[in-house]
């Protein structure tokens, strides 16, 4: 517990340094790996006593993180444990928040009030404009020192003494979030994929070492080459990977992410093939699962999530203190989230979907044993669909990837290869489970692409999609003749082409790395 302890005061002292910093101390080029074991270590791995019998916290450098295949582990497990801690201030706890950051930017997800005013200024398009933000700087810092940390392990673990599966399985999970954190980085920072063209505008840093030398920033076609490399190899280490828990990788979350980069890049016969494997094993939710129990990890459709242990929880911090319909925050009692009217208007009442959204806001009809507050504001169109815990504790499982995307891009890619039949049917598949009166669709051409895209857009509300999906298909944002109070939004319409669809990079990051150029204002 005293080595804990330690790594933890050590991990508090330095965690405002940089992951694109140059001339880095020996004590801070540590910190990303002294923060991971850190986490591993409260998160309950294997062999965690003899870990730090062995090797003082505060003295952990990558050499012996690498140094068994138990170790890979802890590192690993680390990753996967900061997908949900803090990263900074409350509202930059892990990829909820950023998942949060995505919606907001777009039209379905309304911000009934100010309330606290968290995410406020991200929904008025003010964070990802300044590049002195700390909100703007959070997903560039986070998704570095994860692929920092994915890279200890990918560069160490040949050395690493024990199993071979054990070691495979490290890596491969360890590539595959190296693969999804350049993923997430270049859609937000770099250039729009803009297929049949060389895409030589300016993506991000690929960083393949587990140093912080400064990098120029790499072409988007380059950080999608490196993106796709990075699962090729992960696919055949994790071959025959039996998991313990959906917050592990495996080589269908793998198959998933290559099938959404396929399809950002308009590669849409590999997006169709590349969905229709990751959705192997995984089965669609019931209509009355989809409704009572959506928040569960353990669901035959959740793909890849994380679930939060009760000793492991970040109370105000958790995805569930923002979006879901019953936790007792400020935040939720004061600006409970809305889906668009206008979208909802869209959505059939015999649809589950239409049912996770109250046009009253007096939600009487939540699933059994959840119940709101009467504090709690009324608002129209608020949501349902999220459910932390209970009032005091807002704890829920927090949704990266589900088959239903599956079934949506491989629809989507199909139709634009103007195969309607066999996109009306993989539509079909999904929808009717969603609609017990959905019909196969009699569209062809761009209707059917059109009907395919609402159905993503009722699908994926609030799970972090919006931004990216309006960004990959070069469309404005449309706010007007919806719920919107254009006093908070502050943003109605932003042009499709705006430079504002590519985030700054940060000033922080521009300062210590001279070969990082700025996207233009």
């Amino acid at each position: 517990m005293k080595q804990i302890l330690n790594a933890l005061f050590f991990v508090q002292k330095y965690k405002n340094i940089q992951p694109e910093g140059r001339n880095l101390s020996r004590v801070s080029k540590k910190l990303s790996y002294i923060t991971l074991i850190a986490i591993a270590l409260l998160t309950g791995v294997a062999c965690e006593k003899d870990f730090l019998d062995e090797v003082p916290t505060e003295d952990v450098a990558s050499e012996s993180a690498t140094a068994t295949t138990d170790n890979l582990f802890l590192v690993v497990n680390g990753i996967h444990r900061s997908l949900y801690i803090r990263f900074g201030s409350q509202g930059q706890s892990g990829i909820g928040a950023m998942m949060i950051q995505n919606d907001v930017l777009g039209e379905d997800f309304v911000m009934t009030a100010r309330a606290n005013g968290w995410f406020i200024s991200a929904y008025q398009w003010l964070d990802h404009t300044n590049a002195n933000d700390g909100d703007l700087l959070f997903p560039y810092r986070a998704h570095y020192q994860i692929i920092r940390n994915a890279n200890t392990v990918i560069n160490g673990a040949e050395a690493a003494v024990g199993p071979t599966g054990q070691r495979n399985a490290a890596v491969g999970q360890s590539l595959v979030y190296r693969a999804w954190s350049h993923f997430q980085l270049v859609q937000l920072y770099g250039g729009r994929y803009v297929a049949g063209t060389n895409n030589t505008q300016l993506g991000v840093p690929i960083r393949l070492t587990p140093d912080n030398e400064p990098l120029a920033r790499s072409t988007v076609e380059e950080v999608y080459a490196q993106v796709h490399a990075d699962l090729d190899q992960a696919i055949t280490l994790l071959e025959g990977y039996e998991r313990p828990n959906k917050s592990h990788l495996n080589k269908y979350v793998a198959l998933g992410l290559k099938a959404r980069a396929y399809l950002v890049q308009g590669e849409y016969a590999l997006a169709a093939d590349f969905a229709s494997q990751a959705r192997e094993g995984f089965s669609l939710m019931s209509f009355d699962d989809y409704f009572n129990n959506f928040s569960d990890f353990e669901s035959s459709e959740w793909m890849w999530g994380s679930h939060i242990q009760e000793d492991q929880t970040d109370f105000f911090g958790n995805f569930g203190a923002y979006v879901s319909v019953n936790f007792s925050s400020s935040n939720i009692r004061g600006n409970p989230k809305a889906i668009s009217s206008k979208l909802h208007a869209t959505i059939p009442t015999s649809d589950v979907r239409s049912q996770l959204f109250d046009p009253t806001g007096q939600h009487n009809n939540l699933p059994p044993g959840v119940s709101r507050l009467s504090s709690f504001q009324k608002k129209p169109f608020s949501n349902q669909k999220f459910i932390a815990v209970s009032n005091g504790d807002s704890r829920m499982d927090v949704p990266y990837m589900r088959v239903s995307e599956m079934y949506l891009i491989e629809a989507e890619a199909r139709a634009k290869m103007n195969q309607s039949g066999l996109a009306a049917q993989v539509l079909f598949e999904m929808a009717s489970v969603r609609d017990p009166e959905y019909t196969l669709s009699t569209n062809t051409g761009q209707a059917l692409i059109d009907e395919i895209l609402l159905q993503r857009r009722w699908e994926l509300w609030g799970e972090g999609f919006r931004f990216y999906d309006l960004k990959r298909l070069n469309l404005p944002l449309d706010r007007t003749g919806a719920n919107h109070d254009a006093t908070l939004a502050g943003v109605l319409t932003v042009p499709a082409g705006d430079s504002r669809w590519n985030w700054l990079i940060p000033q922080s990051a521009l300062d210590s790395n001279p070969l990082l150029v700025q996207n233009p204002l």
